[in-house]
């Protein structure tokens, strides 16, 4: 049977921790950043997040383990 491919997108999207857990970057920082949004906004949105527990087993299937 052949291997089964990763999703690309989804690896580019999430990283897996070292303890399996799955991590992923805020959404719309770039676009808030071309308009001159508030620096205030851009800090929230800094750093990662877990993913939603209702995603989780979508995303560890995209990304094959």
């Amino acid at each position: 049977m052949p291997k089964m491919k990763t999703r690309r997108s989804a690896a580019k999207r999430f990283k897996k921790t070292g303890t399996g857990r799955i991590r992923h970057e805020r959404a719309a920082k770039v676009h808030m950043k071309a308009e001159k949004k508030p620096g205030t906004r851009l800090r929230r949105l800094a750093g990662t997040k877990d993913v939603a527990s209702g995603d989780r087993k979508r995303v560890r299937r995209m990304l094959n383990g």
